[in-house]
């Protein structure tokens, strides 16, 4: 059964990817309204995220911000299922601007491990191979249940030379030894990790629990951090990708400092692109002792 799943899955990939481009974004646009009309568990934790996140949003501009974040969660789904068929040059081809690319060169030239910090926002697949394309890092993801698509995502997110590594021990480990000797990696910096491996830090207008894994590699300037966003352009021809410097308090050697920093700044691209955020994720499952569960 597993393997028909995950054909069935691959299947529905490849024929997303035979679309034109504006095929592509008009079927996910699609797909998220939807998403919104239909009672889903996407639309429910979606919902509940933005009024935790967003609580001065009145009902309408409610629903309206979650109209939108689901029909772009739509076409996330669509433009990934392209960068993960397509050739890597042509999901590249949809970048029509860059802002920020000598941060990138200055870290990679400082002769010290560079820390690629990035988020759920935009579109982080695309991302990927414009990374790739500048520099050979270790990406660190987490693999798919379905075998079928974790297969060709692991041969997909490394056509360009690059090594990915998987959210396991041995994952963790190969990043850390990468980044110590000098090496380039990319992080997703907002999934939600164990208590153990996080703290609570300030995230829009709540707390959430922030992994101290990043602030771990750059503690006392031990490498250099940077982030980096694939943000879609309004006219839907591509995207933008911008470079950001981490700011001087992710070096701090005090972790709630510099996950706190780290969290500032993402903060600060969703409030500038809110509805291109991944709000269907289970980002707040953990909460603070004595705080009620939010799903």
């Amino acid at each position: 059964m597993e393997k028909l799943k995950g054909a069935l899955a691959v299947g529905f990939l490849r024929l997303f990817a035979l679309l034109p481009w504006r095929a592509v974004q008009a079927l996910g646009a699609a797909i998220g309204w939807l998403m919104w009309k239909l009672p889903n568990s996407s639309r429910e934790v979606a919902s509940i995220n933005l009024r935790q996140c967003f609580p001065e949003l009145d009902e309408t501009e409610h629903q309206r911000l979650l109209r939108d974040s689901l029909m772009d969660i739509g076409k996330t789904l669509t433009e990934s299922a392209c960068a993960w068929i397509w050739p890597a040059q042509k999901s590249i081809g949809l970048v029509r601007e860059v802002e920020g690319l000598e941060v990138l060169q200055q870290a990679l030239a400082s002769g010290k491990g560079v820390v690629g910090i990035t988020s759920h926002l935009g579109n982080w697949e695309v991302l990927n191979h414009f990374y790739c394309a500048q520099c050979k890092p270790i990406v660190f993801f987490r693999p798919p249940k379905l075998k079928a698509v974790d297969d060709l995502l692991r041969r997909q997110r490394a056509q360009l030379g690059n090594r990915v590594a998987p959210s396991t021990k041995e994952g963790i480990l190969s990043v850390i030894k990468e980044v110590r000797k000098g090496g380039v990696v990319g992080i997703p910096a907002d999934p939600e990790p164990s208590m153990t491996s996080g703290v609570f830090v300030p995230f829009l207008a709540t707390e959430a629990l922030t992994s101290k894994f990043v602030a771990g590699m750059l503690s006392g300037g031990k490498a250099c951090g940077v982030f980096l966003h694939a943000l879609r352009l309004a006219d839907g021809s591509g995207f933008k990708v911008i470079f950001e410097a981490a700011p001087d308090e992710m070096y701090s050697t005090d972790t709630a400092t510099a996950v706190a920093a780290m969290s500032s700044v993402i903060e600060r691209y969703v409030r500038a692109y809110p509805s291109q955020y991944m709000w269907s994720m289970k980002r707040f499952k953990k909460r603070p002792a004595g705080e009620a569960k939010w799903y």
